[in-house]
């Protein structure tokens, strides 16, 4: 898909985030007119709220097996239509490790998932997406763009590349990486601190991930928190392999993802 001009690209955004979110509006009070047509016969600005939208054309791809992903099995299983992974301060990887969908490399699509980061204060994960394997460090690790997570919340809900170009688009970010040019920030989706707000401790919450052509959205709990617009042609990438991290720590950590469900375009 080729990549969108800036004015294409924020109409795009606009529609994505009106899509994903709720705006409540009051109901005209008793005996007012309908709303819709204003006295002179032309459109008015009322009307009812755009409701929640419906969820459909998604596929489940965690069956409550590890069934269709890679996964260390030292470190992930499956329990209670749960996938678990799980570290302890003296039971680490080597490195930062992935289980991995072995279903298909996406290219455009929406990712819905719930997770649980539960343990000590360093846990840290993520989910990957657009990703490749690197054989040539180690089984199980992947590099590409991450939805990133972890347990101090300090970089939960931005995107990250892993073993790529590091940090993108922190929480609250609309970000535009020119192709040749230096990466900047465009926009924002509301204040870090107040996102973060939105985000569960050690309890469930969804995430949601958008990847239309080289413009990536980002959502936990329907909040939109965090955008890159990627016009970096020289190492973006387009599609690729799905997975969750386990990140190389000090202390306990359990991630937990439940409910996974991706939709293709």
């Amino acid at each position: 898909m080729k990549a969108l001009t800036i004015k294409k690209t924020l109409a795009v955004f606009g529609a994505l985030v009106l899509g994903a979110s709720m705006f409540a509006q009051q109901a005209p009070p008793p005996g007012a007119p309908a709303a819709g047509r204003g006295p002179g016969g032309g459109r008015g600005r009322g009307g009812p709220p755009v409701g929640v939208l419906e969820e459909t054309g998604f596929t489940k791809i965690f069956d409550g097996t590890m069934k269709g992903w890679d996964c260390d099995p030292d470190f992930w299983k499956a329990e209670n239509d749960i996938m678990v992974g799980e570290t302890t301060a003296t039971h680490q990887p080597p490195q930062n490790i992935f289980c991995v969908w072995k279903g298909g490399q996406p290219a455009d699509f929406e990712l819905k998932m719930d997770y649980r980061l539960t343990g000590a204060r360093t846990g840290n994960s993520g989910i990957q997406y657009r990703s490749a394997e690197m054989p040539e460090v180690a089984k199980w690790v992947l590099k590409g763009y991450q939805a990133d997570i972890d347990a101090a919340q300090q970089y939960t809900g931005q995107v990250y590349e892993e073993r790529g170009r590091g940090f993108l688009a922190l929480r609250g970010q609309i970000v535009n990486i020119p192709n040749g040019g230096k990466t900047g920030s465009i926009g924002s989706t509301g204040d870090g601190d107040q996102l973060k707000g939105y985000v569960k401790l050690y309890d469930w919450n969804e995430i949601h991930i958008i990847a239309r052509g080289n413009i990536i959205t980002q959502l936990i709990n329907g909040h939109v928190t965090s955008v890159v617009i990627d016009d970096d042609v020289a190492n973006r990438k387009m599609s690729g392999l799905l997975g969750v991290q386990l990140h190389k720590t000090t202390g306990d950590m359990k991630m937990e993802v439940r409910n996974v469900r991706l939709k293709t375009f």
